[in-house]
């Protein structure tokens, strides 16, 4: 199959190559990074794919028979802001990109100063990037990202308000089973966060005396799975497990099973065992650090 630039494919199809490049990155298919275009997950899955000029560098290319009207029917167009978005719920478009933060679905541009950059969670729930007039990256969402049921439990948990919503009951409910039952919340912390064991308990005091804000048994950001952390830290997105029972087997089938999605999704994770908590203070900060996590 012979592959032809973008500009060649806007020849063939008879547009402009401005209005080309803009109507597939609104499909979802391109995106930008810093001067040049790349392809995105959805732009590959559609049939593109990234070329090297010797002299120019890379470049996205598409079958010569490609449609993009086609490619990007199936999805739902990018279009709604944070402003539109945190106009649904009450909230500024800064307190709604603090939430998508949260989530994983975005991060802050520190190469620029300013803006924000899509994530790959939050292109699977339908993000796209672009870029503001004065140079600024930041992240368009479609229409159905207000009935998403992690963005609607970040915001109850922001705000305290509960919001309607219809949510289908996860083909796979790793955290339901019996093994929470078993192992009530009987361990009180210092911050009045109520856990299942010693070593938990140990955990979030260490968080709590320290001043690293932190959230216990928070749900993993991902639409296919209903998986539960142990802890999460805002500050560096990432999640805390403590692996405190492998001598029993089922726990460590359950481990593996949990090991695997936050790999497939590119979640960040300490883990953490008994031996660690012989080390608490040398182990645990070294391990925050690496994920930019400030202590003290």
């Amino acid at each position: 199959m012979k592959f032809i630039s973008t500009s060649a494919l806007s020849k063939t199809i008879g547009i402009s190559s401005k209005e080309l490049f803009q109507k597939l990155q609104e499909a979802g298919l391109i995106e930008r990074k810093a001067e040049d275009w790349v392809l995105t997950t959805q732009g590959e899955s559609a049939g593109g794919k990234m070329m090297n000029h010797p002299k120019f560098g890379q470049y996205v290319t598409w079958p010569e028979d490609f449609n993009p009207d086609a490619a990007g029917s199936t999805k739902q167009k990018a279009t709604l802001t944070s402003t539109k978005v945190g106009s649904n719920f009450g909230l500024s478009a800064q307190r709604m990109n603090s939430i998508f933060s949260e989530l994983g679905w975005i991060a802050k541009n520190t190469v620029l100063g300013g803006g924000w950059d899509l994530t790959d969670s939050g292109k699977r729930v339908g993000g796209a990037q672009v870029e503001s007039s004065n140079g600024f990256p930041y992240v368009i969402w479609p229409e159905n990202i207000t009935a998403n049921k992690w963005l609607l439990d970040s915001i109850n948990a922001a705000t305290g308000t509960s919001y309607a919503q219809v949510v289908e009951t996860s083909a796979f409910e790793l955290d339901t089973d019996e093994f929470r039952k078993k192992h009530p919340a009987n361990y009180r912390t210092q911050d009045g966060h109520r856990v299942r064991s010693r070593a938990e308990a140990m955990i979030d005091d260490y968080l709590y005396t320290n001043g690293i804000a932190h959230a216990y048994e928070k749900r993993l950001p991902i639409l296919d799975h209903e998986v539960i952390s142990d802890f999460y830290i805002p500050e560096g997105r990432v999640y805390i497990e403590f692996w405190g029972m492998e001598e029993n087997e089922q726990y460590r089938d359950r481990k593996l099973k949990k090991l695997e999605i936050y790999r497939s999704n590119d979640i960040k994770l300490i883990e953490m065992n008994n031996q660690d908590l012989e080390r608490l203070d040398d182990v645990l900060p070294v391990m925050l650090r690496k994920h930019g996590v400030r202590i003290g």
